[in-house]
């Protein structure tokens, strides 16, 4: 009955292996014949295995399930976390690519260079570093001159917004919002009687940031608004 356990769990961790063998692009960026590829890898792998009953079923995602919990834990001793896990690849550096690197992680210029342009840097020399990491993303670290401008670069101070809390949504009152900041109905009934509301029923969506009582109001928008888009 339980025969078929030692093959599944075999299979399962050299599946994983070979999943790892194809590089980390599998993950980045998944292309037509790497969906393929992980798609019929995972049928051949496992194809032969028979599991006939319900409760062999049950056994086997026990088992999968603790290999798993045991390779999760692995993956925190050093020495073996590389192995199962792997560790960052350095694609770009000093604003230049490194393609012995992007060959060892069989990641393509094309993929490296979509993936800068999606993150706003189409320009290589603008980048000090970029990582390719273990779950195939790809981290990238800009040069100090062209990281984006945050308000303690230039010795400001922002001010505390307040999480957005929604009020109405499609012309529902958020009963439950309401209580977290203390109000009730009559109290959103003024707000928008101020607002020039005199129900909900034209309100597709409403919210207040929980820093202030302010209420921010989107409308449903007029026939002619919808005609013109």
């Amino acid at each position: 009955m339980f025969s078929f356990l030692p093959p599944l769990v075999i299979i399962f961790v050299i599946y994983i292996f070979v999943v790892r063998m194809l590089g980390k692009s599998a993950l980045a960026q998944l292309t037509p014949h790497d969906f393929a590829a992980l798609f019929f890898l995972a049928y051949v792998a496992f194809q032969p295995i028979q599991i006939d009953t319900y409760f062999q079923s049950f056994i086997g995602i026990i088992a999968i399930g603790l290999t798993h919990y045991l390779m999760s834990r692995l993956s925190l001793v050093d020495g073996v976390k590389h192995w199962i896990i792997g560790q960052p690849t350095v694609l770009v550096r000093h604003g230049e690519i490194l393609p012995a690197n992007l060959k060892r992680s069989h990641f393509s210029l094309t993929e490296l260079l979509s993936v800068l342009r999606t993150s706003g840097y189409p320009r290589v020399k603008d980048i000090e570093y970029a990582f390719l990491e273990p779950n195939g993303d790809v981290s990238i670290v800009p040069k100090r001159e062209y990281a984006p401008l945050t308000p303690s670069h230039i010795g400001m101070e922002p001010q505390y917004e307040g999480i957005p809390l929604t009020m109405i949504v499609e012309g529902k009152i958020q009963k439950r919002n309401l209580k977290l900041i203390n109000r009730n109905e009559d109290w959103l009934n003024q707000q928008l009687a101020s607002q020039g509301f005199s129900n909900t029923s034209n309100i597709f969506f409403a919210y207040i940031l929980d820093g202030d009582n302010e209420l921010e109001i989107v409308s449903y928008p007029t026939n002619t608004e919808e005609s013109e888009g």
